[in-house]
């Protein structure tokens, strides 16, 4: 049974994250999204008070030097960081949690750098032409004398410009299976130093501004064999252990934004005056609203039982996808609805409204899209009736 009760600890734990968001972050929105920049000051700034507060890597177990928070805490974390730009929001940073699988070497030279703020990580699996479909990656890295041997291109690689090193996912050979011959997919730790490597520019983005899209270069890369993650072949594992908490992280920020979006909307609401009355009087007006606060009552109950089967050891995939799924699709219709009912002025910068509305595009598209996760269910749903 759940028991939606939050202990001490995790009202604790909100309350220091919504007042650091508040306080150092908030204020910092507008030139943010005015310069579409970070400056490197604040970036440091941010980085050095989420470590002192303990956010910094809270998301890794402690047996290897993280926070070791439940998952239920760590989603509660993402919520109050997901209200206000991704690219300040990200200096608080919680590595990937793939990096709990490094081993020997990996644990010294990536792993305790990255737990200690001297490294930062990200991860390399787009390729142009290559998004859902992981198995269809051109990247390659070929095994020859203990050395990887790694060539091919990724993009959309989400804060690369700011990391020092990727896990990267490329393609070591193939294998035959019930389907036909297919590739077998393996992760390594690249560093940019490594000779060979370009972080190259990414796209203009319409969504969350200051926070940088990059793409890798890999020009026979050689790197020693102890930097691949696992045994050859693993990559599929590994991605799918880290998809699914990082989708209930979406899924998390996306809630966070909806409900921004919503009290904004509410307290227009209860003080524009139209024809004698406030507007929240007119069912218009109100109704919308009730269905605004339904949804992201629904939203909070699938983030919580989510986490909370996280923590219990029984969650799906199924259960993330419908998590990403439906709260990154709500954020779509609350931001709408919410610039709707201020009309005008939502659309202008005075208010984070038009930011919010902007941001939540991409939410359906990254971290698997809105058909992935739709596949992800009906497969978890047809094939146990053998379909």
């Amino acid at each position: 049974m759940i028991d939606f009760t939050l202990s001490e600890e995790q009202k604790l734990l909100i309350e220091m994250t919504r007042s650091f968001v508040e306080k150092e972050m908030v204020p910092n929105e507008d030139e943010l999204e005015r310069t579409n920049q970070l400056s490197p000051q604040l970036a440091s700034s941010l980085k050095e008070k989420s470590m002192d507060l303990g956010l910094h890597a809270c998301n890794l177990p402690t047996k290897v030097g993280g926070g070791g928070l439940d998952a239920v805490s760590v989603m509660l974390i993402e919520k109050e960081l997901g209200r206000t730009s991704l690219a300040m929001a990200e200096c608080a940073h919680r590595p990937l949690n793939i990096l709990a699988a490094c081993e020997g070497e990996q644990v010294e030279q990536f792993l305790k750098p990255t737990l200690a703020g001297k490294k930062r990580d990200c991860i390399a699996m787009t390729e142009p032409g290559a998004g859902s479909d992981l198995r269809s990656m051109r990247c390659r890295a070929e095994l020859a004398d203990d050395e990887w041997n790694i060539n091919g291109e990724k993009h959309f690689i989400s804060q690369a410009s700011v990391s020092d090193y990727c896990v990267l996912f490329a393609a070591t050979g193939e294998e035959e299976t019930s389907k036909g011959i297919k590739k077998r997919i393996s992760a390594f730790l690249v560093d940019f130093k490594d000779p060979g490597v370009e972080v190259a520019s990414g796209y203009r983005n319409v969504s969350h501004r200051a926070y940088t899209n990059n793409i890798l270069r890999f020009n026979d890369v050689r790197i020693p064999g102890w930097r691949i993650m696992g045994p050859e072949g693993d990559g599929f594992r590994l991605v799918n252990e880290w998809l699914g908490p990082t989708r209930l992280t979406v899924a998390a920020t996306c809630v966070a934004r909806a409900e921004r979006a919503y009290e904004i909307a509410l307290k227009y609401a209860s003080e524009r005056e139209q024809f004698g009355q406030k507007i929240g009087k007119f069912q218009g007006i109100s109704f919308p609203l009730a269905d605004m606060a339904t949804e992201i009552k629904l939203a909070n109950l699938m983030l919580i039982e989510t986490a909370w089967k996280i923590d219990q050891g029984t969650v799906t995939t199924e259960d993330c996808a419908m998590a990403k799924l439906y709260c990154s699709e709500m954020l779509s219709r609350i931001a709408d609805q919410a610039l709707q009912t201020v009309g005008g002025m939502g659309l202008m910068e005075e208010l984070p409204l038009e930011r919010i509305w902007r941001d939540a595009r991409i939410e359906r598209i990254w971290d698997g899209t809105s058909e992935i996760q739709r596949h992800i269910i009906s497969r978890g749903l047809l094939r146990p009736l053998g379909a």
